[in-house]
């Protein structure tokens, strides 16, 4: 058994952060009904990297779900959806802010037909505030957020992370106000309404960045890969080209210096603070004593005396780390027209309940008819529902 077996998720986004949510929850033993345009579906079934039907970018936030086509502009569309929501457990949409209000399928219209009812409202700005009608993207919440202000070199313009991880970190939050609601469920038997902000989101994640604002009046500078309060966590080159990230707290100075053979001249910064007071200083010393050293040298000497260290490693190196094999973090599912498709694991390992399984995405509309016989519609009533083109 699974730790949200008998949940009923009724799932009206799509792209990433809100899907992303649900897949996790879907993982955990949720049922996900995921509700997708008649004909194109989730716009990232477009997206590329293409595959011979569908895309790898909607494979990734979108396993293990079931999937209805309804057309919500149509009456008996509507419908369906609030038929759904009477036996859900949870809404979650990302539309903009009114939309759903107009298709009578918002918390209030909802939440009349099932007071039970966790409805999660994901939008770029939130639902109320002078920018709740403005539109935005990934990119658009890291940078106005604050994150991309600390992304970048020293020196340099700002710099977007790697990833979207607005819409990542967002599909999170969505997922932990869903557990949160759920647990609170339990006690008052009530359902409510989740407003979330992904810009709220990403200021939420400032933490650190915040703190040294509200205790120094410090905006903190861009460092690249260093640390603004401790000395050294940085990412070095090394002698073959490679690079390595080090950060080392006061119990791991002297050693790490033994190991660059420099331990004399370390003994006179052991103290993190006079560290950062002198950072050029100390900067330059290590990055000249680790550019004569390869990287798996680097790596051994390190491990060798406990220094927190490891490799920056690409993609491909760290999906083949025997570590992350051992973890089994990657995994499979066969997809329709595709074959087998390689794809990354929930990262939990329960004792107590079964494990998250990687489980395939549905093709589009694939269980439109068994959805709607679980709503009673009989075979002759699905087929009324083609003919008016409301799935």
């Amino acid at each position: 058994m699974k730790p949200l077996e008998q949940l009923v998720v009724l799932d009206l986004s799509r792209v990433l952060a809100c899907p992303f949510a649900t897949m996790v929850l879907a993982e955990l033993g949720a049922r996900v009904i995921k509700v997708e345009q008649p004909g194109s579906g989730d716009e990232t079934r477009s997206f590329e990297p293409q595959l011979a039907c569908d895309s790898a970018y909607y494979f990734a936030c979108n396993r293990s779900k079931e999937s209805i086509t309804v057309n919500l502009r149509s009456d008996e569309g509507r419908k369906i959806v609030r038929e759904l929501a009477a036996k859900a457990d949870v809404v979650v949409e990302n539309f903009p802010v009114g939309t759903l209000g107009r298709y009578g399928l918002d918390f209030a219209s909802l939440s009349a037909l099932n007071e039970r009812l966790i409805y999660v409202s994901c939008t770029g700005f939130g639902q109320t505030g002078p920018y709740a009608e403005k539109k935005g993207y990934d990119t658009v919440f890291q940078a106005m957020g604050g994150l991309m202000s600390l992304t970048g070199e020293k020196g340099g313009g700002p710099v977007k992370p790697g990833l979207p991880v607005a819409d990542l970190t967002s599909g999170l939050w969505v997922a932990i106000a869903i557990l949160a609601a759920l647990a609170g469920r339990a006690r008052t038997g009530k359902g409510c309404h989740v407003d979330f902000s992904m810009l709220d989101g990403q200021v939420a994640l400032l933490t650190l960045a915040a703190a040294r604002f509200f205790a120094l009046n410090e905006v903190p500078p861009r460092l690249g890969t260093e640390h603004p309060g401790r000395v050294p966590s940085a990412t070095f080159r090394c002698k073959d080209g490679k690079y390595a990230h080090i950060t080392a707290s006061d119990q791991h100075w002297l050693p790490l210096c033994s190991s660059l053979q420099i331990e004399d001249w370390g003994k006179a910064f052991a103290d993190n603070a006079i560290r950062v007071e002198r950072r050029d200083e100390v900067m330059k010393v290590l990055t000249q004593r680790i550019e004569k050293l390869k990287r798996h040298e680097l790596l051994e000497r390190l491990d060798a005396v406990d220094v927190p260290v490891g490799p920056v490693n690409d993609v491909a190196e760290i999906l083949r780390d025997p570590h992350v094999r051992a973890r089994r973090l990657v995994g499979s599912f066969d997809y329709p027209g595709v074959g087998e498709f390689r794809a990354l694991a929930l990262p939990y390992k329960f004792l107590g309940w079964d494990p998250p399984e990687i489980g395939r995405p549905p093709t589009l509309g694939e269980h439109t008819e068994r959805i709607l016989s679980f709503l009673n519609y009989s075979k002759e009533d699905i087929e009324k529902l083609r003919e008016k083109r409301a799935i």
